[in-house]
């Protein structure tokens, strides 16, 4: 009896270490498999433009491009436009990724709908009449235009000091013809790499044929399409491949198609004449300062939706002169904030001229007597 236990005991001790020796096996193959997976080179993203017969033409991250060999595997699933992986040595294609993300420059933009209607806006009675003109009238109703044989401007230029409402104009006109709103700043085209510039404007005006109806608007346009000069530097050199990228992209559209350019500057006397000659930007739309009826304008719709008491818009109207509507509007928000500093439900006109006078700080100062008398 003693024996036949000790050989049990025996025979389970031998089959847990089998057990143990076998667990020990497997973690062993795993780390020498993740080992050798650790061990291998990184291969290289690109994406595929183009396909001749076993070879494809590759893009790469930093815009090279490069005729590769593609793995026999691979042949007939390599589609133009795909996310492939690249081995490094000789950047032949062993492996898929799906579809290529068709814009990156989804990261540089704003794509939006904007809501902002043409009431929302004061003082710019003049400018949205010929926005109305020429973006919403042609998107709208392009078969008036076709009837009477007039061929509307492709785009539009609006000049004028920072905060004069650019911006809010570009996106007025989109919502008024429900169209896709694509903004971005023109420093953002100015990329490191030869050919991404000009490459980020060619994807950008693709965005838009996709997204159409669409308005694509240009900030600071100044900074790709200032006055050609004699070109030293390599990264002047760039601005100007990306300057002559966008003249080609807006001489590639139709003066009835359903894309409108928008470009915004501040310093319109900088720009280059190509840019503005016929066919282009053809039509120039000044922003200025608002005048007494536009702060009056903008004042009372900023301030429509706030609970005030008494407020004189005359007055304010006389002690933010020469104000442009984005310090306006920061009046009307600092006048509210003053009041619930105090824990009231009421805005005054006294918080009106505390809010002008920490906007307009460095200005003269105005006092109570001088806000009554």
């Amino acid at each position: 009896m003693v024996i036949e236990t000790k050989r049990f005991s025996e025979e389970v001790d031998t089959y847990g270490l089998l057990e143990e020796n076998q667990s020990l096996k497997r973690t062993l193959s795993y780390f020498k498999t993740e080992l050798e997976r650790f061990r291998k080179p990184p291969l290289v993203v690109c994406d595929v433009l183009k396909l001749f017969d076993k070879k494809a033409v590759i893009r790469l991250s930093n815009g090279n491009t490069f005729l590769v060999n593609i793995a026999n595997e691979l042949l007939g699933k390599v589609k133009q436009g795909d996310r492939a992986l690249c081995e490094q040595k000789f950047l032949n294609i062993v492996d898929l990724m799906g579809e290529s993300k068709k814009f990156d420059v989804e990261n540089l933009i704003i794509l939006e709908k904007p809501k902002i209607k043409w009431n929302e806006i004061g003082g710019l009675n003049d400018q949205i009449n010929e926005l109305k003109e020429v973006i919403e009238l042609p998107l709208k109703n392009p078969e008036l235009f076709k009837k009477i044989g007039v061929t509307p401007p492709k785009g539009v230029l609006l000049y004028g000091v920072s905060g004069t409402g650019k911006t809010l104009l570009g996106k007025a006109a989109a919502a008024s013809t429900n169209a896709n709103f694509i903004e971005i700043v023109g420093s953002e085209l100015v990329q490191k790499f030869i050919g991404e510039g000009a490459r980020l404007v060619r994807d950008i005006f693709k965005l838009a044929r996709e997204k159409a109806p669409c308005i694509v608007f240009i900030d600071e346009i100044d900074s790709i399409a200032s006055e050609r000069v004699d070109i030293g530097t390599s990264g002047e050199r760039e601005v100007q491949r990306t300057f002559m990228q966008l003249l080609s992209e807006i001489d590639g559209f139709n003066n009835l198609d359903n894309v409108k350019i928008i470009g915004a500057t501040n310093r319109v006397e900088i720009l280059d004449t190509a840019l503005l000659r016929p066919g282009r930007f053809d039509r120039l739309i000044e922003v200025p300062l608002p005048n007494e009826i536009g702060r009056k304008e903008i004042l009372k719709i900023h301030s429509k939706d706030m609970k005030t008491k008494r407020i004189q818009y005359n007055k304010l109207v006389k002690l933010t002169e020469g104000m442009n509507g984005a310090e306006l509007r920061a009046i009307c928000t600092e006048a509210g904030y003053f009041a619930i500093r105090e824990k009231r439900e009421i805005i005054t006109f006294e918080d009106f001229i505390n809010a002008v006078n920490k906007i307009g700080q460095g200005e003269e100062e105005y006092t109570h007597l001088e806000m009554f008398g």
